[in-house]
C-alpha cells in the first residue's frame, strides 16, 4: 500500500516525536504538549510548513484523550505558532521564526588518553583539488556514458527480487560469483570455478584481506616502486617490511628480488598496466616470477586494476592464467570499468587460503552489499557490462588519442609514455625539468597535474607527471592538455 502524502501536500510530523507528558507534575496534559510543541516549532525539530499528526493519531501515541491534543493544538493557533487548513490538517506556521540553536558539542577526551596513542596515517589519496582546476586525476572514470535504460532495468529487477532476511555468503553472492567466473575466462582466458571467487568491497579490501591471512608482523613484502600507494600503506600497518622493487619499462625488476632466508614471503605487482608509470610486464618476467615464487614458495598478488582497456597493444596472458602451482592471488575491480562509487571488487585465490580469507572477511563485514552485487550480477549476465566496456574503449581511446596530439608539440621537453592499456598515462620529463615546477606552473594556469615523486617509496629514479584522462572529457582534456603543453614550455625556457 501507498503511504506517501498526496503531491504537494507535506509528509506530516511522525507521531514519535520526542514528547513526554508527566501525570504528576502538577501543570495539566495539555499545556506540558502545547509548551513542547512550541519549543520544538520554535527549535526547528519541528520545520516550518510541517504537518503534525492529526489529533486522534497523536493521541493514541502519546496514551492520553484526543481532547488533551486538541486543547493544546487550539493553544498554539491561537498564539500563531500553528495554522489550519480545511481538510488539509495542522500546520507549523509557515514563516514562523526559528532559533536554530548550534548542537552541543560532544565531550572530548584528552589527547593524552592511553587509547589514543597509537598514530593513524592519514590515507594517501589522490585529493580532487579546488573545483575550478581541471585535473588529470588518477583513478576517474566517465559514468555519462552508462546507459541509463539498461542500469534502471537491473535496479528493476533487484527491487523485484525478495530481499534475504539473513547475512548472506560471506564469497559472496553465488550468481555474481558464476558471473565472474565466466567473465574472466572470456575476456582474461583465465579459467577458474565459481568457487574460487570472493567478492569484496573494492580491490583494496581484498588486500587487507590478504595481509591479514598471511602476514605476521615483520614479514617481508616485496612492492613496486613506484607503486600503488594506498596498497602499499595497508601492508606498512599491518607490520610489513617493504622492499622496493624498481620498474623499468619491461616491468618490475626481478633482479631485486632476493632468494633464500631473505627472500619475500608476497610480491605486489600490476603487470597489465604498473601502477603508476603505465609499462607491462614483458612475458619472459612473468614466466622467471612465477618460477621465483614456486622456488621461494612465496605469494604473488597479481592487482589487474584496468586491464579491460587496451589500445592497439595484444592483451598478454594474466599471470595467474599461467600459474600452475598455486602461487598466485588475482584482483580485479569494478571501479575502472563503471565508477569506484560501486565499491566492489573480487579475488580468486588458491582453494587452502580462500578459506582463510573468507574467515577474515566474515568478521570484517560479514559479506558486501546483495543488492549491489545482485545488481552487478544481472549486468555481467545480460550482456551490458561488456557492452559498457566496449563503448568506454572507443571513448578513452579518443580521449588517449587527444592527449597524445594535444602534447605532440612538446616531444622535446617530455615523452608520453603508459598509452597502451588503462585510463592513465606517464609524461617522462626531460631530465632538466624539475616535476614539481612543471606540476606548479600547470597549477597556476588552472591544471592540475600529480608528480611521480609521492608513488616511491625510495628515491625517485624518474622525472615525471602522472595524466589520468578518464575522468575528463574531450574538450576539457584538449584543454587541460594545451595549458600542461604550456606549463611545459614556459619551464623549459627558464632553464
Amino acid at each position: 500500500m501507498d503511504t506517501s502524502p498526496p503531491a504537494g501536500r507535506p509528509a506530516p510530523a511522525p507521531v514519535d516525536l520526542p514528547l513526554s507528558l508527566d501525570r504528576a507534575s502538577g501543570v495539566g496534559l495539555a499545556r506540558q504538549l502545547a509548551a513542547q510543541l512550541r519549543a520544538a516549532a520554535s527549535g526547528g525539530t519541528l520545520e516550518p510548513g510541517q504537518r503534525l499528526p492529526s489529533t486522534r493519531a497523536l493521541a493514541l501515541a502519546l496514551g492520553v484523550g484526543r481532547n488533551v491534543v486538541f486543547e493544546a493544538y487550539e493553544d498554539l493557533l491561537a498564539e500563531g505558532f500553528l495554522i489550519g487548513r480545511d481538510r488539509s490538517g495542522t500546520f507549523v506556521a509557515p514563516d514562523l521564526a526559528v532559533d536554530r540553536a548550534p548542537a552541543p558539542a560532544r565531550p572530548a577526551p584528552s589527547r593524552s588518553a592511553r587509547w589514543l596513542q597509537r598514530d593513524v596515517p592519514e590515507p594517501q589519496l589522490e585529493h580532487p583539488g579546488p573545483p575550478d582546476l581541471l585535473a588529470f586525476r588518477v583513478g576517474q572514470t566517465d559514468t555519462a556514458a552508462l546507459t541509463r535504460g539498461e542500469w534502471r532495468r537491473v535496479w528493476r529487477a533487484v527491487a523485484d527480487a525478495p530481499l534475504p532476511g539473513d547475512y548472506a555468503d560471506p564469497a559472496g553472492d553465488p550468481e555474481l560469483r558464476g558471473a565472474v567466473a565466466a567473465y574472466l575466462k572470456r575476456a582474461r582466458g583465465f579459467v577458474c570455478d565459481p568457487d574460487d571467487v570472493i567478492i569484496t568491497s573494492g580491490a583494496l579490501q581484498g588486500v587487507d584481506l590478504i595481509a591479514q591471512a598471511v602476514l605476521a608482523p615483520g614479514d617481508h613484502v616485496a612492492f613496486e616502486d613506484p607503486g600503488y600507494r594506498l596498497a602499499r600503506q595497508i601492508f606498512q600497518e599491518r607490520g610489513a617490511r617493504i622492499t622496493p622493487l624498481p620498474v623499468d619499462n619491461d616491468g618490475l625488476r626481478l633482479d631485486a628480488l632476493k632468494g633464500g632466508p631473505d627472500a619475500p614471503l608476497l610480491v605486489y605487482t600490476t603487470p597489465s598496466h604498473q601502477f603508476p608509470l603505465g609499462v607491462r610486464l614483458s612475458i619472459p618476467r612473468r614466466l622467471a616470477l612465477l618460477e621465483w615464487a614456486q622456488t621461494h614458495d612465496a605469494l604473488i598478488i597479481e592487482d589487474d586494476y584496468d586491464s579491460e582497456f587496451r589500445y592497439g597493444a595484444a592483451p598478454l596472458p594474466s599471470l595467474a592464467s599461467l600459474d600452475t602451482a598455486g602461487h598466485v592471488v588475482y584482483l580485479g575491480t569494478f571501479s575502472k570499468v563503471l565508477s569506484p562509487a560501486v565499491r566492489v571488487g573480487y579475488l580468486v585465490a588458491p582453494r587452502p587460503l580462500r578459506e582463510r580469507l573468507l574467515r577474515v572477511k566474515s568478521r570484517l563485514d560479514a559479506h558486501t552489499s546483495w543488492p549491489v552485487q545482485r545488481a552487478l550480477a544481472l549486468m555481467i549476465t545480460g550482456g551490458h557490462l561488456e557492452r559498457h566496456i566496449r563503448r568506454m574503449r572507443k571513448t578513452y581511446a579518443a580521449r588517449r588519442a587527444a592527449l597524445s596530439g594535444a602534447l605532440s608539440g612538446s616531444r622535446a621537453h617530455a615523452r608520453l609514455m603508459g598509452l597502451e592499456a588503462g585510463l592513465h598515462a606517464h609524461l617522462e620529463l626531460d631530465p632538466a625539468l624539475d616535476a614539481a615546477d612543471v606540476s606548479a606552473r600547470a597549477r597556476a594556469l588552472g591544471v592540475l597535474v600529480p608528480t611521480l615523486t609521492p608513488y616511491y617509496l625510495g628515491g625517485a629514479d624518474r622525472n615525471g607527471l602522472l595524466l589520468g584522462y578518464g575522468g575528463l572529457d574531450l574538450p576539457q582534456l584538449r584543454r587541460a592538455a594545451g595549458l600542461l603543453a604550456r606549463a611545459l614550455a614556459d619551464a623549459a625556457g627558464h632553464r
